[in-house]
């Protein structure tokens, strides 16, 4: 390597600098005809005694996606859930210590499905209406609306409605699920010729037992599950 060369290796090592690492997951529950959101309450400092989304350092060896799955499992006791990348953040002063670039995730899941509980630096955790979300740690708000904004859109485009639904559901539980997580009312002719346009639902033949009518039952083409 020549001096050239050498000084110009020497000049970039000296203005680099060590940067984090970190997952943040907005995890949304459905529970009761309401979108919730999971928070959790940190016990160590900066922001002791705040709540905040589950996150944590992605680890050595660690996929960006491993580390969400692990992360959430090792605070919450989640784990195997479908989840969907939202963005990356790197605001230079986003966290008070050190620098730190977090990338953010999301998932639609059952509450009741998945019992949580507090772990390693988690105190307590509980699951929060969206409207009644207080304000978070870092810039976890930023975090949540963001993720939910995805979240929205792809209800709305690619049917990632995650375990919401039995495998076999009418078209009319599909409406009344939009309706209450984009807290909308929906034209029911136009949602219906929308979603079938889309291709992603397969007619199986069969009627709902037990409901007036006989409503025709849907499922999600393989391929398109969420």
């Amino acid at each position: 390597m020549d001096n050239k060369r050498t000084a110009a290796v020497i000049k970039v090592n000296e203005s680099s600098y060590q940067c984090t690492v970190t997952v943040d997951c907005a995890i949304y529950g459905f529970q009761n005809d309401e979108l919730k959101l999971l928070l959790t309450k940190r016990s160590i400092p900066p922001y002791k005694d705040m709540w905040l989304l589950p996150g944590g350092i992605m680890n050595e060896g660690q996929s960006l996606e491993e580390a969400a799955n692990f992360v959430l499992f090792n605070l919450t006791g989640i784990n195997n859930i479908h989840h969907e990348q939202v963005r990356c953040y790197s605001r230079v002063d986003r966290h008070p210590v050190k620098r730190v670039v977090t990338v953010s995730f999301y998932a639609l899941i059952k509450p009741e499905n998945h019992p949580v509980i507090p772990k390693n630096y988690i105190s307590d955790i509980k699951w929060v209406p969206v409207r009644d979300i207080p304000p978070l740690a870092f810039d976890h708000n930023m975090l949540a609306e963001d993720a939910l904004h995805v979240l929205k859109k792809n209800l709305q485009e690619n049917l990632l409605f995650g375990e919401l639904l039995p495998e076999k559901f009418t078209l009319k539980e599909l409406q009344d699920l939009y309706e209450t997580i984009l807290e909308e009312s929906l034209d029911r002719r136009n949602f219906r010729k929308k979603i079938l346009q889309t291709g992603l639902l397969r007619n199986t033949k069969e009627k709902k037992v037990g409901v007036k009518g006989g409503p025709e039952l849907y499922e999600l083409n393989k391929g398109n599950k969420s």
